[in-house]
């Protein structure tokens, strides 16, 4: 006989299981299989190249309702991101490192201090970091000072990048501005900040970043 303990000590590690082997390859794979169903274009990131070329690195900054498609749109070879060390962060961590990240575990409101160290350790190593400025508490859209002092603490640009979608159905989903084109389009925009060398955005672009923007709002 099984025990009602035993019983759910069981189903705990089956979830765990669940949560941290099945779902961040799982995970992955739809992020790669939603990209391949689109056609992908990366807008005002000349500067961003012209960084890369110079040897330099950044740190990489996007709304946290943005994330699902960035590890595409990511430019670089590799960088640290700034992960909530809830559990379901873990869960994050393990799909990043798929695409060739590390996560560095911390947020506002748990272990926020030792990981902006970590943070500012590797970008003054050579290494781009990400954040998400308005953090999973918000204010939405707000950027706390925590980006701004890491920027001014490791030299790195602060290079904001925006992910908008057009699909042929008027929708919405997630992140994405929806209107009516004939195929499905992505858009990554990029604009770099912090005194570094960088062409301003195309009207285009722009535009791009304020309707992703009203969406979210909306």
């Amino acid at each position: 006989m099984v025990s009602a303990e035993s019983g759910k000590s069981l189903k705990k590690r089956v979830q765990q299981w669940v949560k941290f082997s099945l779902l961040p390859p799982l995970g992955a794979a739809a992020i790669r299989s939603v990209a391949r169903t689109m056609h992908c274009e990366t807008l005002g990131h000349e500067a961003l190249d012209g960084l890369y070329r110079e040897g330099r690195n950044i740190i990489l900054a996007f709304w946290h309702a943005q994330q699902l498609m960035i590890p595409i749109g990511y430019r670089g070879t590799g960088s640290h991101v700034l992960i909530s060390q809830h559990g379901d962060g873990e869960i994050i961590a393990r799909i990043i490192a798929r695409f060739g990240h590390e996560a560095v575990r911390g947020s506002s409101t748990r272990g926020g201090t030792g990981a902006l160290r970590a943070l500012i350790k590797l970008g003054r190593s050579g290494r781009d970091v990400v954040v998400t400025p308005d953090g999973p508490k918000g204010p939405r859209h707000v950027a706390k000072l925590g980006v701004i002092h890491l920027a001014k603490v490791t030299g790195l640009p602060i290079v904001p990048l925006a992910f908008a979608c057009s699909k042929k159905n008027s929708l919405r989903a997630g992140i994405a501005t929806w209107s009516r084109t004939r195929f499905p389009e992505g858009y990554f925009s990029t604009e770099i900040h912090s005194g570094s060398r960088a062409k301003p955005m195309t009207p285009h672009s722009r535009r791009l970043a304020w309707s992703l923007r009203r969406s979210s709002i909306d």
